[in-house]
């Protein structure tokens, strides 16, 4: 479950990817208190990297980026525990409220809420707050008009009462996104600038697999950094070859960024297979050609075994020949002595 829970985040995290900087809040409330996760958790990313988080075992703010807790005081994680309280608080009524509407009583079930801003390079913004129930997409913001829009039928009644004239909770939602979340960006942008700006190259690795006529293409890059990234197989240099299956941009250990990429051919002669790969860490696009195995033809397999054979028997008739050679002397000198 935890491993799911990771690869959905990882997913949310894919869509809300931009070439500009981005400032997002992930709150997650799950309905069975005993299944090894937290009731409530909140995480926060500037870009690909996380900042804080939250949880209500713990029920504290606690920064995860060094460079966050080195340039934030004391005062901004209190701030921040008291304010991921008041959500945790709300959160755990709203989770009563969507698994009833979806009639779910028993079993797990988790509700996740994105907050993100984004600060593009020609000074614009943008902002989103979308919701997910069990990892589809429940309901979102529409930031034109402020108002929530149910990508779900379980969700018209609750966006009909956020709507509502007496409330316009969409409007105060999208105010603060606006003003708060951007003003924190350009703080948080400021603190971790040599570390949101890292360039690392990635590696590539390409390797084929074959069964029958088809041949199945691997790409592996890896050990890049920032996480944005194009990859895709190629035909003769010009061709986009479809995709078979591709994995999400996976975080590594170091910090750094993989991602795999196959694609099923059927190679002809003539043809030739390579991985592009573009990154921000590249003057140029990387094209790492597939070299397919060298098949010797059957003319020189069989010419080959003959060969061996013809040896093996030269080896055999001079051993023979050794043998009989020295049965022979033995048997005159032991004529001689007598």
């Amino acid at each position: 479950m935890k491993m799911f829970l990771l690869i959905v985040l990882i997913l949310w995290l894919a869509e809300a990817q931009s070439d500009s900087h981005s400032l997002h809040y992930y709150y997650m409330a799950v309905s069975a208190p005993g299944s090894g996760l937290p009731e409530f958790s909140v995480v926060g990313y500037v870009d690909d990297q996380q900042i804080e988080s939250y949880n209500s075992d713990t029920e504290r703010c606690v920064p995860v980026a060094s460079w966050m807790k080195e340039k934030e005081s004391p005062e901004y994680w209190e701030m921040m525990t008291k304010i991921n309280k008041g959500f945790e608080t709300v959160s755990k009524y709203e989770m009563k409220i969507a698994t009833n509407r979806f009639n779910h009583t028993r079993g797990f079930h988790f509700v996740q809420v994105m907050d993100s801003c984004e600060l593009r390079d020609d000074g614009s913004t943008k902002v989103y707050e979308n919701y997910r129930y069990d990892g589809e997409d429940y309901m979102y913001l529409d930031v034109q008009t402020g108002t929530f829009i149910p990508t779900m039928s379980e969700a018209q009644i609750i966006t009909q009462r956020w709507n509502s004239p007496n409330v316009r909770r969409g409007d105060a939602i999208k105010q603060d996104l606006e003003t708060r979340c951007i003003k924190n960006l350009k703080r948080f942008l400021e603190h971790g600038r040599e570390d949101l700006e890292r360039r690392v190259r990635p590696h590539v690795k390409v390797i084929g697999r074959e069964s029958g006529e088809i041949t199945k293409l691997h790409c592996l890059v890896y050990g890049f950094h920032p996480r944005a990234v194009d990859v895709k197989w190629m035909k003769n240099g010009i061709d986009d070859v479809p995709t078979d299956e591709s994995t999400p941009v996976l975080p590594n250990p170091d910090g750094t960024y993989q991602i795999r990429v196959t694609a099923e051919v059927i190679p002809k002669d003539g043809d030739s297979y390579s991985c592009y790969v573009d990154h921000s860490s590249l003057e140029e696009p990387l094209h790492v050609r597939w070299e397919p195995p060298q098949h010797c033809p059957l003319s020189v397999i069989i010419g080959v075994v003959v060969l061996i054979l013809v040896l093996a028997s030269i080896a055999a008739g001079v051993l023979i020949y050794r043998r009989k050679k020295r049965s022979y002397m033995a048997t005159g000198t032991s004529d001689s002595v007598q």
